[in-house]
C-alpha cells in the first residue's frame, strides 16, 4: 500500500522547523501523558463507528490511543506520527495485543500512501500540529478513497486548550513558519481548507474531558515532564521564566476547575469535523 508520494523539497527553515518538531513530540513521554485522555477519545472514536475490514488511517496516532482500540474491533488501521517513541511505543501495544496493525513514522504532510487507498482518515489533535495546513488538509483528502470520511478533532481557539496555548505563547513565542494549530478549531477556516475534493463538510463541537487525580499545580507539573510542547516551553526558560510560567498555567486550570475534592476536572473544548470524500 505505501509508495513514496513525491513533495516539493523543503526549504532550509522549514526543514529546521521539522527537525524541532519531531524533537517536541518526542520529548516527555506521551504515551504515559495520553492514558488520563482516553475517555474523550474513545467517544471521538465511537462515534465514528468503524466498521470490521474497514481501512483505516490514523494521522498523528501518537502511542495508538484510537489506533489500538480500533484494530481491536476489526477494523484495519494503520497509525503514523512523527515521534519515534509514539510509534515504537504503539507497535509494542499491538504486538503484546495480537492485533495486525500497522505503525509508521509519517509526515501528516507528506503521507506515503496511494490515492484513495483509505475509507476512513482520522486525526485525534494530531494533524493540527503541522506547519502547513494547506498541505495536510489536501494529503488528507487524497488518501482517502471516493465516498469515505476524513475525520478530525481540533482543539477550538477559544477553548481551555486555546487559552493555554495562549499562556505559553505569551512565555515562549511560536515559531514565525509554524501556523497556528487552534485555526483547526476555527469551522469557517476548516471549511476553507476541505473546500476540494469533498461533498460535504460537517463540525460539531464537544467537551473533552481532562481529569487528573491531583490539583492544578501538580497537573502542570504533569504537563511539563510528559507533554512535549509543555516540556520544551519549560526547557527553553530559566528559573525565573519557568516559575512565572508554571504559576499561569496553575492559575488557568484553577480558574477552569471543577473538582472540589483536591483533583482537577476541566472539560477542554473541540471541533469534530467530518468530511466526505467527493
Amino acid at each position: 500500500m505505501t509508495t513514496p508520494h513525491p513533495t516539493p523539497a523543503l526549504t532550509p527553515e522549514m526543514a529546521t522547523l521539522k527537525v524541532r518538531l519531531k524533537a517536541t513530540w518526542m520529548a516527555g513521554d506521551y504515551a504515559h501523558f495520553a492514558t488520563y485522555l482516553e475517555p474523550g477519545a474513545l467517544a471521538f472514536l465511537n462515534r465514528l463507528g468503524p466498521e470490521p475490514g474497514m481501512q483505516m488511517l490514523d494521522v498523528g496516532c501518537g502511542a495508538g490511543q484510537i489506533a489500538i482500540p480500533a484494530a481491536r474491533a476489526g477494523v484495519r488501521v494503520t497509525g503514523i506520527d512523527i515521534a519515534t517513541n509514539s510509534i515504537e511505543t504503539a507497535r509494542r501495544r499491538a504486538q503484546a495485543e495480537g492485533l495486525e496493525a500497522q505503525f509508521e513514522e509519517g509526515d501528516a504532510e507528506s503521507l506515503a500512501y496511494e490515492d484513495g487507498a483509505f475509507d476512513l482518515v482520522v486525526s485525534l489533535i494530531g494533524a493540527m500540529f503541522a506547519p502547513r495546513p494547506e498541505r495536510v488538509a489536501a494529503e488528507l483528502v487524497r488518501v482517502c478513497r471516493p465516498g469515505g470520511r476524513i475525520a478530525m478533532a481540533n482543539w477550538t481557539p477559544e477553548g481551555f486548550v486555546g487559552q493555554m496555548f495562549k499562556v505559553l505563547g505569551k512565555h515562549v513565542p511560536p515559531h514565525p513558519l509554524m501556523a497556528s494549530p487552534v485555526k483547526w478549531g476555527d469551522e469557517p477556516t476548516v471549511r476553507e481548507r476541505l473546500k476540494d475534493g469533498v461533498s460535504k463538510v460537517a463540525t460539531r463541537k464537544h467537551f473533552y474531558p481532562m481529569h487528573y487525580p491531583f490539583p492544578p499545580g501538580d497537573v502542570v507539573t504533569f504537563f511539563e515532564r510528559y507533554y512535549g510542547p509543555t516540556n520544551r516551553a519549560f526547557a527553553s526558560l530559566d528559573a525565573e521564566g519557568q516559575k512565572a510560567l508554571h504559576e499561569d498555567l496553575e492559575q488557568l486550570w484553577a480558574d477552569h476547575n471543577h473538582a472540589r475534592d483536591g483533583s482537577t476536572r476541566v472539560e477542554a473544548e473541540y471541533l469534530e469535523v467530518v468530511a466526505v470524500r467527493s
